[in-house]
């Protein structure tokens, strides 16, 4: 049986720790911060809004190579960002392709069994990036992180399902497949 002074002390730790943070918050370093954050979310908001599939995905290469060489500190971040990053450099191969009907062709037939397509389109690389990435972003959105940072994250989230809506849509104009409808994804851009 755990000895209930561990437990009573790592409460009180706990409370400590929040003390702390609270007041380390309404630093001005920290308001400063947060400012920078907030100018950040800014930033990613508009490059979703401006509908550039490129873009969107120039702005997240700069956020996975910010995050490696900046912040990455134990080996399982570090392996997730590189391989987020060789993804990544898959899906920006594919959206420099997807609308040339010729070198798309390629892709489509290899793309032919059932598991491999999605919505009458190919399952193709650009698209797996777009689900991984997902899932690594909600991954993150898990984590203790501060409001600021949340905001960053959700806004990079809308980005990368914008970022897949866009490249459907031109899986389907380049194999002459009609538009769908787009879903709601969530939180507008």
């Amino acid at each position: 049986m755990t000895d209930s002074r561990f437990i009573d002390r790592l409460t009180r730790r706990f409370v400590n720790e929040k003390t702390l943070v609270d007041a380390r918050d309404k630093t001005p370093t920290a308001l400063g911060l947060a400012d920078v954050r907030d100018m950040i979310e800014s930033d990613v908001r508009a490059i979703g809004q401006g509908g550039d599939l490129a873009g969107i995905l120039r702005a997240e290469r700069l956020f996975l190579e910010n995050d490696l060489g900046r912040y990455a500190n134990s080996a399982a971040m570090t392996s997730s960002l590189r391989t987020a990053l060789a993804e990544l450099a898959a899906a920006e191969r594919h959206a420099a392709v997807v609308d040339d009907p010729g070198r798309y062709r390629v892709i489509d037939e290899s793309h032919s069994l059932p598991k491999n397509r999605v919505g009458g389109v190919p399952r193709d690389e650009a698209r797996q990036f777009f689900k991984s990435h997902a899932a690594r972003l909600l991954n993150q959105d898990k984590s203790r992180l501060d409001p600021e940072e949340k905001k960053i994250l959700d806004r990079r989230k809308a980005n990368m399902r914008r970022a897949e809506d866009l490249y459907a849509a031109r899986q389907r104009r380049t194999l002459g497949l009609k538009p769908v409808r787009r879903r709601d994804r969530g939180p507008s851009l």
